[in-house]
């Protein structure tokens, strides 16, 4: 479709000028001026202008137009590369590809259409989430649907970005689970049964996370409540985020256990509500364990306000291990 005449023909106009000024490549790839174009109502829009776009620079035509060159795409090679399947599965520095991007598209769109048809999805302060990635989405654990939910609230964009933190007992133990959940969920693991690999694997998902564009959806419980009361959060979010910049979103649900409650084959239909809060930073927190539980304590306090509960009291430390 063209563009309409006028502001945006002089637009196209400046945008060949600055090309040609700046990266001296020559005339447009055409014989006709840029007047004759506006005599025949078409605007022609140097591809340069949009290929050099990238997300640090701000948008507006060929007036933000810079050259880019090799350097600053400083591509690498996938972290995960050369890994067998079974283990690229399971790797906590597993990346997606264009597979698994259109496989998420359509299962994510799958998912936000059940859960607003079946349970009546209603998401209640949307506008709170981060405007981009790096953050944290942490929330009471009700049900396997949780996950799901709280993703389905993401922007479909942020597909790729978007990591439940799932229990590797339950979700990787079998390879047909474990392709299931790092295929379509994009789920890390964390191992609960195996000794000595808790602490390393906070380590890695922490520096993931500090490097990349990544959203971690975590249920600090540790489990999911057989009864629907909240359990004490667990210090393993504030090993995440603790003296970091990367905000942490409370998100409270309800009905979730309603609608599928432990030794449920599939969800009942029930309404669901997910609330989400104000974002929490903890830059000035320390990373060590005082300062992971004090975290805890304050990301449980916030998803109990949401819940129109108030605050716990203050539960004993050492139920806070990772």
């Amino acid at each position: 479709m063209g563009m309409p005449t006028g502001r945006a023909d002089r637009r196209s106009d400046h945008a060949w000028e600055d090309v040609q000024r700046r990266d001296d490549i020559g005339p447009p790839p055409s014989d006709r001026s840029a007047s004759e174009d506006r005599a025949r109502g078409s605007t022609r829009i140097p591809l340069s202008v949009f290929s050099s776009w990238h997300p640090g620079i701000e948008s507006g035509g060929a007036h933000f137009h810079r050259r880019i060159s090799v350097d600053d795409w400083k591509l690498k090679p996938a972290a995960d590369l050369g890994l067998p399947a079974q283990e690229r599965w399971r790797s906590l520095k597993r990346e997606s590809g264009l597979v698994e991007n259109l496989l998420r598209l359509g299962w994510w769109t799958l998912v936000r259409t059940f859960l607003t048809c079946w349970n009546r999805l209603e998401v209640k302060g949307r506008e709170r989430l981060p405007a981009e990635p790096r953050f944290v989405m942490i929330a009471n654990h009700e049900s396997h649907l949780d996950a799901l939910i709280l993703a389905s609230a993401l922007s479909h964009r942020w597909r790729d970005h978007v990591s439940p933190i799932a229990a590797g007992d339950v979700f990787f133990k079998q390879n047909p689970m474990a392709a299931f959940s790092a295929t379509f969920i994009n789920a890390l693991p964390i191992w609960r049964r195996k000794h000595n690999t808790g602490a390393h694997s906070m380590q890695t998902l922490r520096q993931r996370l500090l490097d990349g564009f990544a959203i971690y959806i975590l249920f600090p419980e540790g489990t999911r409540t057989r009864d629907g009361h909240m359990l004490p959060f667990k210090s393993g979010v504030g090993a995440l985020v603790a003296g970091t910049s990367v905000p942490v979103v409370p998100c409270h649900l309800e009905g979730a256990f309603e609608a599928a409650p432990p030794g449920t084959r599939f969800p009942r239909c029930r309404k669901i509500v997910l609330e989400i809060g104000h974002p929490m930073t903890f830059e000035s927190t320390g990373n060590h364990r005082e300062g992971w539980e004090q975290i805890a304590a304050r990301a449980e306090q916030a998803v109990h306000q949401l819940a129109g509960s108030g605050a716990r009291p203050e539960q004993d430390p050492a139920k806070r291990a990772i």
